[in-house]
């Protein structure tokens, strides 16, 4: 069972159409999203064809083509060119320009991920960290940080406090009993507790982690 019970319908657009963008593209368009996937290789785009449909061979550091495109319609961009920094600047410069507001970008080093933040990656990743594979999952998750699965049926996932949390504690929420969850640790400004105080009060500025059945993410979220 993928983990795509809370897909909300979103259209993306990849750029690059190497191992790791094919594969993003690939898990996307399998769980049903709307994808448009962009290289300038034209024997790139014309192999990744018959299994992307919509498949277009093109230069993503001009303003024109990003422009022609209609990559401003897209809700969220991920740029998979990482052996080239220079074209992935002016892509997360050019998709920012138009509106574009999640670009995804792969990078190399920690200096080019610092760069990219820099000019506007909303977040970057590496490729010998963050699968393809599983890059599009958390994008079909939609609303978590991040997402791991434990086993078939079982996931762990990184979440923000809900708003409506704020203030309140843990044993005041009861969010196990609510969503049938086990909070393992809480995140806050790069520490991570896993002694958890059910008594302390959360905060915007935390993360929790959570372990749940794939069946309940849908509603935590």
């Amino acid at each position: 069972m993928e983990i795509i019970m809370n897909f909300q319908k979103k259209s993306y657009a990849v750029f690059g159409l190497g191992r790791y963008g094919y594969s993003v593209a690939t898990e996307l368009v399998n769980s049903g999203a709307e994808v448009l996937a962009v290289d300038k290789n034209e024997a790139a785009v014309n192999a990744a064809s018959t299994e992307i449909p919509r498949c277009q061979c093109a230069d993503v550091t001009d303003a024109a083509a990003i422009k022609q495109m209609g990559i401003a319609n897209m809700d969220v961009v991920v740029i998979a060119m990482a052996n080239h920094l220079e074209e992935s600047i002016l892509a997360v410069m050019l998709c920012k320009e138009v509106g574009v507001k999640h670009v995804i970008v792969k990078c190399a080093t920690e200096m080019n991920r610092r760069i990219l933040l820099k000019v506007g990656a909303d977040k970057v990743v590496f490729p010998e960290q963050d699968s393809g594979m599983r890059l599009a999952k958390n994008l079909l998750s939609s609303g978590f940080i991040d997402m791991f699965e434990l086993s078939g049926d079982i996931a762990l996932v990184e979440v923000d406090v809900h708003p409506e949390w704020c203030g309140r504690s843990l044993s005041e929420l009861d969010l196990r009993k609510k969503y049938a969850i086990n909070i393992v640790a809480i995140k806050q400004q790069d520490k991570v507790t896993v002694n958890i105080d059910p008594k302390e009060k959360l905060s915007e500025d935390m993360q929790l982690f959570v372990i749940a059945h794939k069946s309940k993410l849908k509603k935590l979220n």
